[in-house]
């Protein structure tokens, strides 16, 4: 669709201060929409990752989803909700679970309320790959089973069951959006990929990781936000729950010597006990069907694992972005 026919549509992405929602925010206003951009209220007006982002068809709110009050009035005259926001850092999880229920079942089911309430034409539910659990079978289609292997898993699963609950009782027009493990510039360090780049970075010759056995579908960040902004688009999706991966999977391990090739070091693998998952909690193979998505949309991904990793490295490596992670911390 062209920028001109976007123009004076409104739409509001929650979390947008976030990783994915500020790419997904920078995306939707290049391609002409009025955003309302969504950031966690917080007492330093930080917007998080919105900070730099600068443009006339932007709305910066703060505020919180927990609150149902705050979530009718952001939702008031938008056509298109992104419903991003989440707690989604799956150590936290096991020690702070009832934040999770919180933000992640109840945010959603006050976004569902208020998209009802206010007549949004569309809401789209933002899953996650989690909520499979280790695969049963490969490639994982929509058909897979839910596994809670994490309280995070568990909620992502509860939000994902009270939006289709809106859609089946009350039509509200949902799209159960399900990327797998998305990765670029500004994704937090509590993830493998930037956890090997800062530390890389930073002239670290051991790296400290957790297992490096269990193999992920990875996605470079804005082939997961063209893939929101498809479906986004289609009419044949409503009430659908829907992958967007890449249909390829990587180990960590792997993983880890592809980004230590690509940045022209090596190094040596040291385990880290602390950022080891409980033995049942860890996912060890998640690999995504991408058939679905393909076959109502024309997405399909622009990025390989090896040009994707490059740009992340790329990012990540210039002085001004590096100072912001601290990659000797564990950060749960």
């Amino acid at each position: 669709m062209a920028v001109t026919e976007n123009k004076g549509i409104k739409v509001l992405v929650t979390g947008a201060d976030g990783f994915i929602g500020s790419h997904l925010t920078e995306m939707l206003l290049e391609e002409g929409y009025d955003v309302r951009a969504l950031a966690q209220y917080n007492s330093f007006n930080n917007w998080g990752w919105l900070e730099d982002v600068k443009h006339p068809n932007l709305e910066i709110v703060t505020g919180d989803v927990r609150d149902a009050n705050f979530c009718e009035h952001i939702t008031r005259d938008v056509e298109i909700v992104y419903h991003l926001a989440a707690l989604i850092a799956i150590p936290y999880s096991y020690v702070a679970p009832d934040s999770y229920v919180d933000t992640n079942i109840k945010g959603t089911l006050n976004m569902c309320q208020a998209a009802m309430k206010n007549g949004v034409k569309r809401l789209l539910v933002t899953s996650t790959s989690e909520v499979y659990g280790t695969a049963q079978y490969v490639p994982i289609d929509e058909n897979h089973p839910k596994q809670p292997q994490s309280p995070y898993s568990a909620t992502k699963i509860g939000a994902d069951a009270i939006a289709m609950s809106f859609y089946n009782a009350f039509q509200l027009p949902v799209v159960i959006v399900r990327p797998f493990n998305t990765y670029g510039p500004r994704q937090s360090a509590r993830a493998i990929i930037p956890t090997i780049i800062t530390q890389i970075a930073n002239g670290a010759s051991e790296i400290k990781l957790g297992d490096l056995t269990p193999t992920r579908d990875f996605n470079y960040v804005k082939d997961t936000c063209r893939g929101f902004i498809h479906l986004s688009k289609c009419d044949g999706v409503i009430g659908q729950e829907v992958n967007v991966c890449s249909n390829y999977e990587i180990s960590m391990r792997d993983t880890l010597n592809l980004i230590a090739k690509l940045m022209g070091r090596e190094v040596n693998f040291i385990e880290d006990t602390q950022r080891l998952r409980p033995k049942n909690s860890e996912v060890f193979r998640l690999w995504g069907d991408n058939s679905k998505i393909k076959s109502l949309t024309d997405w399909s991904p622009e990025y390989d694992i090896s040009r994707g990793l490059q740009e992340t490295i790329d990012w990540f490596t210039k002085e001004e972005n590096l100072k912001k992670y601290k990659s000797g911390i564990y950060n749960v």
